[in-house]
């Protein structure tokens, strides 16, 4: 019996069927970039020119004609032209009449016009099924077979037969078509390539933030107070001592910033007493950001570990290693062995060691290739329970980092305590509150909670709204 295999299916069309024609509108890169990856997967392909004489740099194989002449060869035409010359599509009215009109422009900024491109195009063409797609894909994907860019198109559409059409025609070319809805979702898909890392915006501010704070923090207690109580110049440590601590007590403190919207959210609704009410807006949108603070904390936690790996080698550090032996044999004295101390760096450099490789683990499972290959329970496991354990390492590697000095006096610089001492504030309360959360009794009626058991029922707005807050 033979076995029959996804593998074996063939990618582009059989030769021996009817190759399907498609009209193209426009021979400028994306339009020849496109035409040639449809020629590639089987079509047959006509381009629609105002000087069909002149074009020129079309693949092989492809024929170029007027507007109206390309028109009347195929029944789907793919406009790959800018919103400012759509005027003579008035023209073609009657030709396009009844065929599948495939909107893929894109604008210089964000709602540059009252209505989207897609739109404007159907009420030019009211006769025409207008669909919007492939606005998100780059002339330089197509042409590397889009196997190094995103394969995503979305699409939209008023009538469901021709967004399915032009869903096949992605899927031929090796994209992943996502049905959007109908043509009012146009204005978000052509926003959608406009904007510039939408979720990372409040994560980058906040790691900027934090990062200039603790520099000029440090810079406060590391150089301009020795340079005032005893003329000391220790410029030189801004350029690797202060950044490795600021490295890691931001790492530190934004990987804390991850995990703390849950606890306040569990708080919420163990005050309110059930889960039917939405959450406020700042805390909704902290959670939809909680994997950019993740990865930038990995980013800070890795910078982290560079600059270590650096420090056997600083003339300072070299310096200072080899007075300390001179003065040692001058003076006859010897350090004594301290097992303390032993055991103190020694839990610091593990505890960091284990922390950063939990770290990575939660890195790599954030993406997508990865997590689609773990069920809910699998990644919520890592994500949760040992994205607390990561916190726990990391915060202890910062305890045992400050051993005897933590609460010292002496390493006050005007009253100022050290940098991680401060890093220190959020991660602990948060892993107090954590515990507490987490204690049968309140974990418990927390959990019923969850699983929609009300407090007060009757002063639940669920039934107004009809939403949840998970």
């Amino acid at each position: 019996m033979e076995k029959t295999s996804t593998d074996a299916l063939p990618l582009t069309m059989n030769s021996s069927e009817k190759q399907e024609t498609v009209c193209i509108f426009g021979t400028g890169d994306f339009g020849r970039s496109l035409g040639l990856r449809m020629l590639q997967c089987g079509y047959s392909i006509v381009f629609g020119s105002r000087n069909p004489r002149r074009s020129s740099l079309l693949p092989s194989g492809a024929e170029v004609l007027s507007y109206s002449e390309a028109a009347q060869k195929s029944d789907i035409i793919i406009a790959t032209i800018h919103r400012e010359h759509y005027d003579f599509l008035t023209e073609l009215t009657e030709v396009l009449k009844g065929k599948i009109l495939v909107d893929v422009s894109n604008n210089l900024k964000i709602n540059q016009y009252p209505e989207s491109n897609a739109e404007h195009l159907a009420q030019l063409v009211p006769g025409a099924h207008v669909v919007k797609a492939f606005n998100t894909i780059s002339a330089w994907a197509l042409q590397s077979g889009v196997l190094d860019a995103s394969r995503q198109v979305f699409v939209c559409g008023n009538d469901s037969k021709a967004k399915q059409r032009v869903m096949d025609i992605a899927r031929a070319l090796g994209l992943t078509p996502l049905d959007k809805g109908s043509l009012m979702a146009a204005n978000e898909i052509e926003n959608y390539p406009l904007q510039l890392f939408p979720m990372w915006k409040a994560p980058f501010y906040l790691s900027a933030v934090l990062c200039v704070f603790f520099f000029f923090y440090c810079v406060i207690r590391e150089v301009i107070y020795p340079y005032v109580n005893g003329k000391q110049d220790s410029t030189f440590r801004m350029a690797i001592s202060i950044p490795n601590r600021v490295f890691p007590i931001t790492a530190l403190t934004l990987l804390a910033l991850v995990y703390l919207p849950g606890v306040i959210a569990a708080i919420l609704q163990l005050y309110r007493g059930t889960k039917y009410r939405r959450f406020p807006d700042w805390l909704d949108h902290w959670m939809l950001c909680r994997k950019q603070l993740g990865l930038i904390a990995l980013g800070f936690a890795f910078l982290h570990v560079l600059y270590t790996l650096v420090i056997p080698i600083r003339y300072y550090v070299r310096w200072t290693s080899t007075n300390r032996t001179i003065n040692q044999i001058t003076a006859k004295k010897e350090n004594p062995f301290s097992t303390t101390t032993a055991w103190l760096n020694d839990s610091f450099i593990a505890l960091g060691i284990l922390g950063f490789f939990l770290f990575v683990l939660l890195g790599i499972t954030s993406l997508p290739s990865v997590s689609n290959m773990v069920n809910w329970r699998e990644f919520r496991f890592v994500q949760s329970k040992l994205g607390y354990l990561t916190l726990i390492l990391c915060t202890a590697h910062t305890l045992v980092y400050g051993g005897k000095r933590f609460l010292s006096a002496s390493v006050l610089r005007w009253y100022l305590p050290s940098a991680y001492v401060i890093a220190l504030i959020i991660p602990c309360t948060l892993l107090v509150i954590k515990f507490i959360l987490i204690l049968p009794c309140i974990d418990k009626t927390l959990t019923r909670i969850r699983q929609g058991w009300e407090r007060n029922p009757k002063f639940s707005d669920s039934a107004l709204n009809g939403k949840t807050d998970i």
